[in-house]
């Protein structure tokens, strides 16, 4: 918690203070408001020194389930004074709210009468294509037109298919214009496997994939949104003024003939961004979304793509082509926390989106999956007899674990989380108390279990927002990290965005947990993967390209990446999940997105078909392998036109140098053109956190534009220094940056070199 929530006052002010008891200190839960609150001025009185009851606290609320604990209005002492006390978990000032989206797009800034929104009056000529399940518009105020829409652009010649489960005419209007589907891949490969039936086809999502993606991207605002009463708040798309096409590819799974249908269709409809929130790691020639994204970009339509969520592994990051912008996730400064209390004294820090009733007004046994059947708590394998009444605790998993502890009869759940996720453990919408805690926090319950007569208790404290410790942004565990493996050149992420515990519209043909078993129903669901962060930037560049219409799609990517950001909010260099280090280019790529920076970037990097195939040429790609991704001929070697260029010199907002030895010199090439207000401006360079050890000399130093020279060319010329390949390091990041005094446009740089260089140098 922040010191300023209980800043000392010393003229005496009062405010309203948030009081997290602990819950072996609170009343039992009930519904008699009355008898909460005497009990809460019973504690109050017995807190506070006699000296410190005046003036006395009152309470304003007494909370039974969504908290524990209670709302009073306090001085700054009192409030500090409890903030210290043992049965006090935590008391934060109460703070005035705007109506705002569920935090992502009040996170990256995208108010009412910000610069972005506002110059492309919420993005209304833009059309976002979504590949993915589909979308469920029924009865979800997220795909609802308002009366002020007006139809989309004539340049959008899509529309909506009718079927059994989907009537175009009741759900499409003038914010959600295409809904199709595409199954017939899906069916012929079912048609092939024993025993499976495929899904009937339909614009319908019966997953919640599609419908949580379509509405981070573009959702209307809808007011008191929330996933049983968390995060609740106005929920609305990144660019809610953009109307939706939904191409359903992905029934209950996703084949890449039906993918490639849908993104041939979106380009034939004419979408102006196509949110693709899936992904392969493959050649480029044999990857069908990159190919198919190809022919996307090469019609101008920005197509931005997931990092993947197999992270934190090196090297797994997928979509790895220089014409998608590829996304990792990033948290946001909100959690959904309920602390772990065990009987000899310690809490710890859990997650869960559980919304039933808390039923502990005592300590509960404890015992570990090992020691009741399994430790992982797989369903069936559970002994009944000694799980019942008792809270278990569970190695990996989600809510599948919760549920197979309460079909066992179980008190409660304590599941850990990956050992490399680090700080990472994802909140569940359980269906009993359960919640998820750090891998290392599991070891220190583990062992607490083999003491004798181990009891535990799970509280609530629903939704944490504002300034939460650790700061944010960080990038998420799970989100794939570079470097790239086709194109170690071509840095991959490109940008990070908000992809954990997003809030958004959900289908009602599935439940929030996405259990079978699990009977509720939801309008809106809490979910977390690069996926929620790929339409976060579909979002953006829908404005973008509205407010910026002659931008190319490189273009609109590279203005994401120059203004991004690489700072948390509490100043320092935004960290790792998974490590709890400063994050660097192959986990961040160019760093945070910032959508309003973006608007007004001042130089851009510009990148079209030729260069594309330069760089598939600079590959060792053949004119066949080059012909799948363009539907070139390959009547005549296409890269005799294209001799002499690097892949590094592809014209990317970013430095990647991969060193092969000690003595390597690389010089890279790029082109800049000024789309800042000033047509005569003079950009000059510096370097961001220069390391020891290697040397970047750039030419020209100074890049001067006028009427007639909007595009300029420079070269960075890179050298490892004695410093750098004596050392054991492999890797050192930097960034170039360029400012005409208004505008700093930002490169990152990441060098690597061979981890044999010190041992050559030596020998």
């Amino acid at each position: 918690m922040p010191a300023e929530d209980v800043e000392p006052v010393h003229d005496g002010g009062i405010s309203t203070y948030l009081v997290h008891v602990e819950y072996s200190h609170a009343p039992r839960p009930t519904r008699n408001t009355a008898r909460l609150t005497r009990a809460y001025t019973s504690f109050l009185r017995d807190t506070l020194p006699a000296g410190m009851n005046a003036p006395a606290p009152s309470i304003i609320y007494s909370y039974a389930h969504a908290m524990t604990g209670f709302a009073a209005r306090l001085t700054a002492r009192q409030a500090a004074h409890l903030k210290v006390q043992p049965s006090v978990l935590g008391v934060t000032r109460d703070r005035l709210y705007k109506l705002h989206t569920t935090m992502s797009s009040s996170f990256l800034g995208l108010t009412p009468f910000s610069p972005l929104v506002v110059a492309s009056n919420r993005g209304t000529d833009a059309v976002i294509g979504v590949i993915d399940s589909g979308i469920y518009p029924k009865d979800r105020a997220s795909f609802a037109a308002d009366r002020w829409m007006k139809p989309p652009p004539t340049s959008f010649r899509g529309g909506c298919v009718s079927h059994p489960d989907f009537n175009a005419t009741e759900y499409c209007n003038y914010k959600l214009v295409g809904a199709k589907y595409f199954h017939n891949g899906h069916v012929a490969m079912m048609s092939q496997m024993a025993g499976s039936t495929p899904a009937s086809g339909s614009p319908l999502d019966v997953e919640g994939h599609g419908t949580h993606c379509a509405s981070i991207a573009a959702g209307a605002p809808v007011r008191n949104a929330n996933l049983f009463g968390f995060a609740r708040g106005v929920a609305k798309g990144t660019a809610s003024g953009a109307r939706i096409a939904s191409y359903n590819a992905c029934g209950t799974s996703c084949t890449s003939s039906d993918v490639t249908a849908a993104i041939d269709e979106a380009i034939a409809d004419g979408v102006d961004v196509l949110s693709i929130s899936l992904g392969f790691d493959a050649d480029l020639y044999i990857d069908p979304v990159m190919i198919a994204s190809f022919r996307a970009v090469r019609a101008g339509i920005f197509v931005s793509t997931p990092a993947g969520n197999e992270g934190p592994y090196d090297a797994p990051v997928g979509n790895l082509a220089p014409w998608v912008c590829t996304v990792g996730a990033s948290t946001m400064n909100r959690e959904f926390r309920a602390p772990v209390s065990l009987g000899n004294g310690k809490t710890f820090t859990g997650y869960s989106l559980y919304s039933g009733p808390d039923p502990y007004g005592t300590m509960k046994p404890l015992v570990y999956g090992l020691d009741v059947g399994s430790q992982f708590c797989e369903a069936g394998k559970l002994d009944a007899s000694k799980v019942k009444g008792k809270i278990v605790l569970c190695v990996g998993g989600a809510a599948a674990q919760g549920l197979a502890v309460k079909q066992a009869g179980g008190a409660g759940a304590i599941i850990a989380s990956r050992g490399d996720y680090g700080d990472f453990a994802r909140a569940d919408p359980h269906l009993l108390p359960a919640v998820t805690v750090t891998f290392d926090d599991a070891i220190e319950i583990r062992q607490y279990c083999n003491t004798p007569n181990p009891v535990a208790r799970i509280s609530y404290f629903n939704t944490v927002k504002g300034f939460v410790n650790p700061p944010s942004p960080r990038v998420a565990s799970f989100s794939n990290r570079g470097p790239n493996r086709l194109a170690p050149e071509i840095l991959k992420p490109d940008i990070i965005a908000p992809g954990v515990e997003i809030l958004a519209a959900w289908t009602g043909e599935a439940s929030p947990s996405q259990l079978d078993a699990d009977p509720r129903r939801v309008k809106f669901n809490i979910i977390s993967g690069t996926s929620m962060a790929t339409p976060h930037v579909s979002g953006i560049a829908a404005l973008l390209k509205v407010a910026q219409p002659d931008w190319t799609p490189a273009e609109i990517k590279s203005a994401l990446m120059t203004t991004a950001y690489n700072e948390d909010n509490s100043g320092g260099v935004i960290k790792d999940m998974a490590t709890g280090k400063e994050a660097g280019p192959f986990q961040m790529g160019a760093g945070h997105v910032d959508p309003n920076r973006a608007l007004d970037p001042g130089l851009v990097y510009n990148a079209e078909s030729h260069d594309y195939i330069s760089f598939m040429c600079a590959l060792g790609y053949t004119t066949q392998q080059i012909a799948i991704l363009t539907g070139g001929s390959t009547a005549k070697d296409i890269c005799s036109e294209h001799e002499d260029i690097a892949v590094g010199d592809h014209n990317y907002p970013a430095f990647s140098v991969a060193f092969k030895s000690s003595d390597d010199k690389v010089t890279q090439r790029r082109i800049v053109r000024n789309v800042g207000s000033h047509v005569n401006a003079v950009y000059t360079f510096s370097y961001r956190a220069l390391p020891i050890g290697w040397s970047a000399i750039v030419d020209p130093p100074e890049l001067e534009f006028d009427a007639g020279h909007t595009s300029l060319e420079y070269t960075v010329t890179f050298s490892l220094l004695p410093a750098a390949s004596n050392s054991s390091q492999t890797e050192a990041h930097s960034a170039l940056v360029w400012t005409d005094g208004k505008h700093k446009v930002v490169s990152p740089i990441v060098l690597t070199w061979p981890t044999t260089t010190a041992a050559m140098e030596v020998m």
